[in-house]
């Protein structure tokens, strides 16, 4: 133990540094080394800042305790929880168990997912925060990289954290507890539950951003993130545009989702909550030009969605249409440098990593909330099961497996009309499934007759929809089978030359 009572005055600032993600961390430990404040660190952060250069002590100079348990134990000790939580009229008690105050707290906070074991979850970092954030007064916690840049701009401009920072902080750190015991209490329940009977929970909300306004401007609104989202458009970084709205949020969120479920690039075009045009192409400039071409109208203000990097040349076609928004994993110089030309526009930029998939999904009804597991289901060819005499051909497979990715995006009842992995026409939110596939068909009169297919959101209670398919020009269905007619809709497949499968799945989405 290092012992810094028998410093002939107070002892300089000191921090404790306790960290998985080392994102940012080399930053703000050489921003509080530069202001005169002792680092302290377990010993994996300890080796990392080594490492850069910067002078840190180990965690077991401070307790005179060494990791114990195979590391389990370390931070548990008096002389780390009494020097966050003493005021700053206890110096001589500290002095007096040979501790010192400790001033910055920058430690993480890992939720365990389903998987993880009950064994992994962290107890000396939390129970560090929770002294940090009782004695915000004085000690500034952060617990994200994101918490860093208002740190080191306080230190630089004012050589302290204020106040109101701390407060903010405090409070932060206070969520991302919650939302890690959360997180752990689902992972538990989830290993004594295998078969999924409990009642579902919604996900914990951590942070809240105020939003310019709501559907419309005379509502407020806030958009409340969750403890995991991944790659999506909640979390997204505005890097140009002004502060989105509640739709504009809505669309960003339904403009990503579905271009995340991609493998190939993707281009999708929203409105109004829902695809007005989506396309696969060889790269996302040809896909954007295609999933454009299906609706050009109906993309004017529209959002536009890509699961791959947008670079300048497929800015510069952007930019011929006038959209709200762009969202995508990445934005190249060149993409921000031609987007400058439009600076209303947004330009959201979700980062890399696996599409939010964990949490349920949660909608409010009157008096309550309705919480349901999110659909992930994949439907493969081997899903496609033929019920016609005619065989679908290989790329009418690949264009039904497409228009089932989309349909599930669109409002029930749905259906969607595909060529060659681009949507020709989307029919959605309409009270009858006949309804929705008169609305789809109407984009087969700019391409003719060419061998497009239709896919439903669910089955076919008649067989009007197949009828006016045919009559249109699709020559392939896809639907998911069941009803109680389904004989007298295959037999009028059959009878129009039709190819029809069933996936054997309903993808409604109210």
């Amino acid at each position: 133990m290092v012992e810094w009572f028998r410093f002939p005055m107070p002892p300089p600032p000191a921090a404790i540094l306790s960290v998985a993600d080392k994102r940012g961390l080399d930053e703000i430990a050489a921003a509080l080394s530069a202001k005169g404040v002792t680092l302290f660190a377990t010993e994996g952060t300890a080796a990392h800042l080594r490492a850069a250069g910067l002078a840190v002590f180990d965690l077991a100079d401070l307790t005179g305790m060494p990791p114990l348990l195979g590391g389990r134990v370390k931070a548990l000790h008096p002389a780390v929880f009494a020097g966050l939580m003493a005021h700053e009229d206890e110096t001589a008690a500290l002095e007096a168990m040979g501790s010192r105050p400790i001033d910055y707290l920058i430690a993480g906070v890992t939720p365990l997912d389903a998987g993880d074991r009950l064994e992994r979850m962290d107890i000396g970092g939390p129970a560090m925060i929770r002294a940090a954030v009782k004695t915000h007064r004085r000690v500034t916690v952060a617990t994200e990289p994101e918490d860093y840049a208002p740190i080191i701009a306080a230190l630089r401009a004012a050589g302290r954290v204020g106040n109101a920072l701390r407060r903010e902080l405090a409070a932060r750190a206070l969520a991302r507890l919650a939302a890690a015991d959360a997180a752990a209490a689902r992972a538990l329940a989830a290993q004594a539950d295998p078969q999924g009977e409990a009642p579902l929970a919604p996900p914990l909300l951590v942070r809240a951003t105020r939003l310019r306004y709501g559907e419309n401007p005379h509502q407020r609104a806030t958009l409340w993130r969750t403890a995991t989202w991944g790659a999506c458009a909640a979390g997204a970084t505005l890097l140009q545009g002004r502060a989105p709205s509640y739709t504009n949020v809505l669309d960003a969120d339904a403009a990503f989702a579905l271009a995340a479920r991609f493998a190939r690039p993707a281009a999708v075009i929203v409105k109004h909550a829902g695809p007005a045009g989506a396309a696969l192409g060889a790269d996302t400039q040809a896909a954007y030009r295609r999933a454009l071409a299906a609706d050009p109208e109906s993309a004017y203000g529209g959002t536009a969605g890509f699961n791959r990097p947008v670079g300048g040349d497929l800015m510069a076609t952007i930019l011929e249409t006038f959209t709200e928004a762009v969202v995508a994993p990445h934005f190249t110089a060149a993409a921000r440098a031609a987007a400058a030309k439009r600076p209303a526009m947004r330009l959201l930029e979700t980062g890399y990593g696996p599409h939010g998939e964990a949490e349920p999904e949660v909608r409010s009804v009157t008096g309550g909330l309705l919480v349901q597991t999110a659909d992930r289901q994949r439907i493969g060819r081997d899903d496609l099961v033929r019920v016609t005499k005619r065989a679908p051909g290989e790329a009418e497979i690949e264009d039904m497996l497409f228009a089932l990715e989309v349909v599930r995006a669109v409002r029930s009842n749905a259906a969607v009309v595909a060529r060659d992995g681009a949507t020709v026409g989307i029919g959605g939110g309409q009270p009858s499934r006949v309804g929705a596939v008169a609305l789809a068909v109407r984009g087969l009169a700019k391409i003719g007759d060419t061998g497009a297919v239709l896919a439903s959101d669910a089955y076919f209670p008649f067989p009007d929809s197949v009828e006016a398919a045919a009559a249109a020009g699709i020559t392939a269905i896809v639907q998911q089978g069941g009803a109680r007619r389904d004989a007298d809709t295959i037999a009028a497949a059959d009878r129009l030359g039709l190819a029809m499968v069933f996936c054997g799945l309903r993808l409604f989405r109210h």
